[in-house]
């Protein structure tokens, strides 16, 4: 596996590879990997004759720098990981300067208004911010495929309608959310969980399978009552939004149409650590 730290360095190796006629997959993570990254590269390995994978915290999609401090960080780790699991040929470590050389200015993008919902109601300018990374890592890397994983279902449709606009050559892939042996949904952010919350957080993913068994059957309006009940009455987690949405347009629903396909979205604090979910409903 190729280590490669410089952008010089890697559009020459990209240019080289494209010459020879290879197909490239690419997954951008932010590090702190664990084996859902790895089932993207697992995707992209069967797809595709070389793999690349990146790892850069991104400074410009954090609102909360506190968030961005605390961010887990441990490169050699995840080196090890992508090693032993064999499905990534060249790893890519930029600095800063390799994707923001004016510094770190953002792009405003029009994403069809899929970066007003949700996380864009919470987090704002989130969406520029992974625009902008997500752009400049597809013009170095030049991927045939690229591979994201549905945990983060929004930021999914984002780069779908990015791509779509600035790099339409490119393939986005979804990849199945993994989760933990309780349910819970795989994300870095596990690690800042002690063994209590972890063991707590459970409830997340139990809460979108009734959401699920209710779907249909009852209102959305009396869904989002019982789902706030739920985690009102859990003095360690603090929900900050539950919606149904269509799972196209992302626009939050309150009343089910049958030609239509909708997904339950949970955001949730546990302790000071926010974890997101998602789940279609059936």
């Amino acid at each position: 596996m190729r280590i490669i730290k410089r952008k010089k360095d890697i559009e020459a190796f990209v240019e080289r590879n494209k010459e020879m006629g290879l197909k490239i997959g690419f997954a951008p993570t932010m590090g702190a990997l664990h084996a859902g990254h790895i089932s993207l590269y697992a995707a992209a390995r069967k797809e595709n004759d070389l793999v690349i994978s990146s790892i850069f915290v991104n400074p410009t999609q954090f609102n909360n720098p506190e968030d961005l401090e605390k961010y887990p960080r441990d490169v050699e780790s995840d080196l090890q990981l992508l090693r032993e699991a064999g499905f990534v040929d060249a790893v890519y470590l930029p600095e800063i300067a390799d994707l923001y050389p004016e510094g770190l200015v953002t792009k405003n993008y029009d994403f069809g208004g899929l970066e007003n919902e949700m996380e864009g109601k919470f987090r704002p300018g989130h969406f520029n911010g992974v625009g902008t990374v997500v752009e400049e890592l597809f013009r170095q890397i030049k991927p045939d495929n690229a591979y994201f994983g549905d945990k983060d279902y929004q930021q999914l449709a984002i780069v779908k309608k990015l791509a779509a606009q600035v790099n339409p050559q490119i393939s986005i892939h979804g990849v199945g959310i993994h989760r933990e042996e309780n349910g819970l949904a795989m994300s870095s952010r596990n690690q800042r969980l002690t063994a209590d919350q972890r063991a707590a957080a459970k409830l997340i993913f139990e809460t979108l399978n009734k959401v699920n068994d209710w779907f249909r059957i009852i209102t959305v309006p009396e869904i989002n009552r019982r789902v706030k009940a739920i985690f009102e009455a859990e003095k360690d987690m603090q929900l900050e939004y539950f919606e149904i949405a269509d799972e196209e347009t992302l626009q939050q629903t309150d009343f089910f149409y049958k030609d239509r396909s909708y997904r339950a979205f949970l955001v949730v604090f546990v302790g000071d650590v926010r974890l997101i979910d998602n789940l279609h409903l059936d």
